[in-house]
């Protein structure tokens, strides 16, 4: 008889124990799906966020480029003149065909770049780290 009711008692244990497991289980679906969503709204924002540094970049390129190609144009045109003119010798040629070396302070729009980014990265970092209580209560405001 001892027998038969810790026999009954352990079916019984695996009974609640399966039960405790599928809860546990149940749960941790949902705290993963609860996890899924918030990455999908996330990854909304960053996804936002490169596509305008993505089009930042391309307009900077074509600027740059545009820049440099008229430059280019207006520096073979005045050494087409000097030529013409016999002025142009070596030292002019490599004065206007050389690029110029890099200065000790950084120009204006760098300066604005870093403080731009500086501040981005400000406000992403203190919107991950802030608590979601944190972030309703300001939606709500």
């Amino acid at each position: 008889m001892y027998w038969m009711t810790l026999f009954l008692n352990h079916e019984k244990g695996k009974i609640t124990m399966s039960k405790e497991l599928e809860k546990q289980s149940e749960e941790l679906e949902q705290t993963l799906a609860k996890q899924l969503e918030i990455l999908k709204r996330e990854s909304e924002d960053w996804l936002k966020i490169a596509a305008v540094v993505g089009a930042g970049a391309l307009l900077t390129y074509a600027i740059v480029k545009t820049t440099r190609k008229k430059k280019a144009e207006k520096t073979h045109l005045a050494m087409e003149v000097l030529e013409k003119e016999g002025l142009l010798n070596e030292d002019i040629k490599k004065r206007l065909t050389e690029t110029k070396k890099s200065r000790f302070w950084p120009s204006l729009s760098e300066r604005l770049l870093i403080l731009g980014l500086a501040l981005a990265k400000d406000k992403i970092y203190s919107a991950i780290f802030s608590s979601p209580s944190s972030e309703q209560e300001t939606k709500s405001e």
